[in-house]
């Protein structure tokens, strides 16, 4: 509606979007949001049409804001999901080691990689572990602790976990 039926401001539209989606830094799902709705409101304001831009950055505020408010942009799990990495020995069994842990302290866990590290002589394992309850994630690595070595371990939340 924006380009009034212009097939090269439609392309260029069209590529400018998918740049900014696919060439930005990953974000979270309200950030490339609005990415999205800033250039929208960029667009119809160039075009001229800026009561319509203004009327539509009104209504995504209200609807943005309703969405928050309610909840629906929260984790439901109130942060118990995370990923777990666990260093241990290359001469460690580590295939059920952490079973009897796992069932103490996750309601669900998962491996999900293995990767070796320092020339082979270690193992890092990568877990997916919903946790039973909130704030035993100290007593959860200490328990780790003891079995690995005291090897390097970490715990993070699933969205932070590329940080790590």
């Amino acid at each position: 509606m924006m380009v009034n039926g212009s097939i090269g401001a439609s392309v260029a539209v069209a590529g400018t979007f998918s740049l900014v989606r696919f060439r930005s830094a990953a974000g979270t799902a309200r950030e490339i949001c609005a990415v999205f709705l800033a250039m929208a409101v960029g667009l119809a304001c160039g075009m001229g049409y800026v009561a319509f831009a203004a009327v539509f950055a009104i209504v995504l505020a209200i609807v943005t804001t309703a969405y928050d408010r309610l909840g629906f942009l929260e984790v439901r799990d109130g942060g118990l999901e995370k990923v777990l990495k666990v260093t241990v020995p290359e001469d460690l069994d580590y295939e059920g080691m952490f079973d009897d842990l796992f069932a103490k302290y996750t309601s669900k866990s998962k491996l999900t990689s293995i990767k070796t590290s320092n020339l082979g002589s270690l193992n890092k394992l990568h877990y997916n572990v919903t946790m039973k309850k909130a704030g035993t994630d100290k007593s959860f690595i200490d328990e780790l602790r003891c079995r690995n070595g005291n090897l390097e371990i970490s715990l993070a939340l699933l969205a932070d976990s590329g940080e790590l």
